[in-house]
Formats: C-alpha cells, structure tokens, sequence
C-alpha cells in the first residue's frame, strides 16, 4: 500500500516552469517530475526508503528516458 500524499506549496511561475518542462518531457504530470527530481536529489537514502518499483514503474520511467533521448 502506498503512502499518504501531502501538499506543498510552490511559487506558481516555478509550477508554469515545471508544466512546460513536463509537456516535452514525457512525464505524466508535474507531480511526477517534482517527485523524480526530489528523490534524485535525495540520493541513496530516500532510495532505500522506497519499495522496489513495479514492473508497470520500470516501464515508465523506461519510456520516459527514451522520450527524453537517453535511451
């Protein structure tokens, strides 16, 4: 069972930022990519917190990286 979501509250020409990002990216909404960018910020640690991603998961990050030329 996942976590409970909470609310953060961000400037919003950061979130127009993040939207544009997000619109050639591939990721499925800015949500998404915030919460990419916070775990890889995060490094090792908030990785071993995590469960390992499901198969659905790995295919999307999968596609995602392929949209965005890296694979």
């Amino acid at each position: 069972m996942r976590e409970s979501k909470v609310t953060i509250k961000i400037p919003r020409p950061l979130y127009r930022k993040i939207q544009q990002v997000v619109e050639e990216s591939g990721f499925d909404s800015p949500t998404d990519f915030i919460v990419y960018v916070l775990r890889d910020l995060m490094g090792a640690e908030a990785e071993q917190a995590e469960p390992e991603f499901t198969q659905h998961e790995l295919d999307d990050v999968k596609r995602k990286l392929k949209n965005l030329g890296y694979l």
